[in-house]
């Protein structure tokens, strides 16, 4: 398992993600799953992003995070919702206590991914709704820059994020029923020439992808990048850095049994 990444320290910084790239159609989608929901647990909450948008929804909404410093980010955006310090692997709720469990781009940093996925059916009650949103490196349809040009990013993704198919098969056997997967939110990006070195999430710690690097093999594929880019204006082609990724989100309902 990759090692996890510290998130304190990226704090301050990280919403910025978000006035980069908003993600509307997650924005759009997440509302979906609120009507009839009386409280929702939000695990991995960061800086609370996502609370935000779920306020004023309808449910008691509750935030939970490994990070001191993510929680401390997202008391101004969900000031009304409760936030906990605790670990993914060690939920410190009674069962049955929530209508829905969801989780956006923080599954992968769970340290036992299936086990969540059984520690998320035994919050919920019957005919709740555990919600999962993230990347899936495993489809064969994506492509990053990221990965092709900064070593080991893409095999660090596999080993992180699970593939989609393997969480509908966790969620089956945990219990849940009419399990679904869709695509809310499609990222597109494209660079030209050294456009692409003032873009968020090429810096050092704009994604996990780089800040699980260490600071001299991020440093190296950097300076390797500026080289190729210059040599390529050199040559009157300048390169085309492009980005094509989806979100994945799959659902399930838990059982009565």
């Amino acid at each position: 398992m990759t090692a996890p990444v510290n998130y304190d320290p990226l704090a301050p910084a990280y919403h910025q993600r978000y006035a980069v790239n908003p993600l509307a159609g997650v924005a759009a989608w997440l509302p979906t799953l609120t009507p009839g929901v009386a409280r929702a647990l939000e695990v991995g909450c960061g800086t609370g992003r996502w609370l935000a948008e779920l306020a004023g929804t309808g449910p008691r909404l509750v935030g939970l995070d490994f990070s001191a410093g993510m929680l401390a980010q997202a008391r101004a955006p969900a000031p009304a919702a409760p936030l906990v310090q605790a670990s993914a692997a060690a939920l410190p709720f009674a069962p049955a206590a929530f209508d829905l469990v969801y989780v956006i781009n923080a599954l992968h940093h769970f340290p036992d991914q299936p086990g969540f996925v059984r520690a998320a059916r035994r919050l919920l009650r019957p005919g709740g709704t555990l919600a999962l949103v993230g990347l899936d490196p495993h489809s064969g349809h994506d492509h990053w820059y990221l990965y092709d040009h900064f070593p080991g990013t893409r095999e660090a993704d596999l080993a992180r994020f699970p593939a989609t198919g393997a969480l509908v098969d966790w969620m089956v056997a945990a219990g849940f029923e009419r399990v679904s997967w869709s695509i809310p939110q499609r990222i597109t990006e494209r660079f030209v020439g050294r456009a692409v070195l003032e873009s968020h999430f090429i810096q050092r710690h704009g994604t996990s992808q780089l800040a699980l690097l260490s600071e001299a093999v991020y440093a190296a594929a950097l300076e390797r990048l500026r080289a190729a880019i210059a040599a390529a204006e050199a040559a009157g082609e300048p390169l085309v850095f492009e980005t094509y990724l989806a979100l994945h989100a799959v659902v399930g309902v838990a059982s009565a049994a």
